[in-house]
Formats: structure tokens, sequence, C-alpha cells
């Protein structure tokens, strides 16, 4: 259901990005998304003015229809937590859509937070994602980028039990400045990446924070893993797993020896760094 109201000037309330309050942007709406589900038809931006839920368990809390539209939360929440661990719900997603962008949105209970497919030129930027069971932020599309974004205790689906994210990107998507924290798969078989790329030798991992994951038995957890990336750079991220003694841990993983990880700070994984161009990197002693 789309919604498109006149824009309101609210009274300035604090955002979690310090220096910005929600009336400041609220001149800048094209309308406003009232109740969920929403579906955006029309170009432009839209906001939120107060925190939404939903307790549906499938299709999308917001789907993005068309190009060319922001998102933008002000800091207010969109929550499925309602349809429990086994919602196949996206709390925000477009599929082969241009130019979208998604700020300042603090999403928690679905199994994907934000999901952007396909298309290109994506912007997902100070979003606060919490509680997603399957991924936190997934972007696929060229010329895209995640940045300053914060992605906390992810996993727990009842249906999908084969690979859990915090981040997930292909096709030429930079990830930036991001903190992960907190990815659990929800079988003893499943893999957990805290950055995950594929395809994306034009893309740039850089200055991310990762943090926790774990996996036990036959899988694997990933600080960051690159597939089939050659020319990507993996360049001064911090990631901290589980601690040793956990199976199959991996801070960084290439599956290509010309994918490049510099300048990265990594303890508390079985291994470092398996088959990436690897320079000045710091590994800690677990």
């Amino acid at each position: 259901m789309k919604h498109a109201l006149p824009c309101l000037l609210l009274a300035a309330s604090a955002l979690a990005w310090p220096g910005l309050s929600r009336s400041e942007t609220f001149h800048a709406c094209t309308g406003f998304i009232d109740s969920l589900p929403a579906v955006i038809a029309t170009q432009g931006t839209w906001c939120l003015r107060r925190d939404l839920s939903t307790a549906v368990a499938s299709g999308n809390a917001i789907t993005i229809a068309t190009n060319n539209v922001t998102i933008d939360c002000n800091g207010y929440k969109i929550g499925g937590l309602a349809a429990g661990t086994g919602t196949n719900v996206a709390g925000i997603h477009a599929h082969d859509r241009m130019n979208a962008t998604v700020r300042r949105c603090s999403i928690r209970g679905f199994a994907w937070g934000i999901r952007l497919w396909f298309g290109g030129g994506y912007l997902v930027e100070h979003n606060q994602l919490q509680l997603q069971t399957i991924g936190g932020i997934g972007v696929v599309g060229a010329g895209s980028m995640v940045r300053d974004n914060r992605v906390a205790d992810t996993g727990g689906s009842s249906t999908h039990m084969h690979e859990v994210f915090g981040i997930y990107a292909l096709d030429g998507v930079d990830v930036l400045d991001n903190t992960i924290n907190g990815v659990v798969p929800s079988s003893t078989s499943a893999y957990a990446y805290g950055i995950h790329t594929a395809d994306n030798g034009d893309g740039t991992v850089s200055d991310n924070r990762v943090r926790e994951v774990s996996s036990g038995g036959t899988g694997k957890s990933f600080g960051i893993a690159s597939s089939f990336s050659p020319g990507q750079v993996l360049h001064g991220n911090h990631l901290q797993g589980s601690g040793v003694g956990v199976a199959g841990g991996v801070g960084i993983y290439c599956s290509d020896s010309r994918e490049s990880a510099h300048a990265n700070v990594i303890t508390g994984f079985q291994s470092a760094i398996d088959n990436c161009l690897s320079s000045s990197n710091h590994v800690n002693p677990n």
C-alpha cells in the first residue's frame, strides 16, 4: 500500500547520527510511508515519521517498484519480529531497479533487512539492522555502495539452514566502514559470513569491523569471503572471530589469488588469510 501525504514539519528530535534531527529532513519528502506492507511506485524521497511493524511472513515490508527512489526512515523502526523465525520477508526490497537509496532505518526481525537485487546504483547508508534471520544487507548491482551501517545478531532462521550473512555484495559493490557484530547460523552444517562478496572485482571492501562470526560442526565461518573477484581489494578491515578451536574459521578467504588483502587486522580465526594476495596484514595470536 502506498501513501502520498503532504510533508509536514514536526518537532526536532535526535537521530542515531549526531547533528541531524527528524524535522530537518521532512521538507525533502515526496510522501510518507504510514503502514506496512507498502509499495513505492513513484520516484522521489519517501519517509517514515513513526515506528512501523508488520506480522506478514512472506513478501516484503517495503517494496521499491520504480527507479530513483530514496527510503529515508529518519531513525524510525521497521519491525518484523512478529512473523517469527520462519519469516521469508525482506524489510526493504528492490529488484532490477536503478539508483535506489536506503538510509537511516532501524530494521529488526526479517529474513533480510535490506535486499536490493540486480539493477545498480544502489546506496545503503547509516542504517541499523538487528535480528535478521538470514542476512542483514544484500546488494547486487554495479556502481553500488554499502557504507556506515551497523548489523547485529544475524541468524536463527528455522527455514533457511545453509548460509547466513552480515553483508552480501555482488557485481561491483563497495563495502565501506560497516560494523557487523554477531553472525550465527541455524545449523552446525551452515556457513556464516561477516561479509561475503562474489563477482565483485570492481568493488572494494575497506575499513569494516567484523566481530563474533561463528559456526560449528561441519560448517565454516568467515570474517570476509571473496569469491571470483580478481582485482578486488580487501583493505584496512578489523576482523575478530569467535576464538581458537572454532573449526573451519577463516579471517579472510579468497577464491582467486589475484584478490588482494592488505593492512587488515585479524584475530580469533583458525586460519587468518587463505589464498589471497596478502601484504602488511597484522595477525594477532589466538
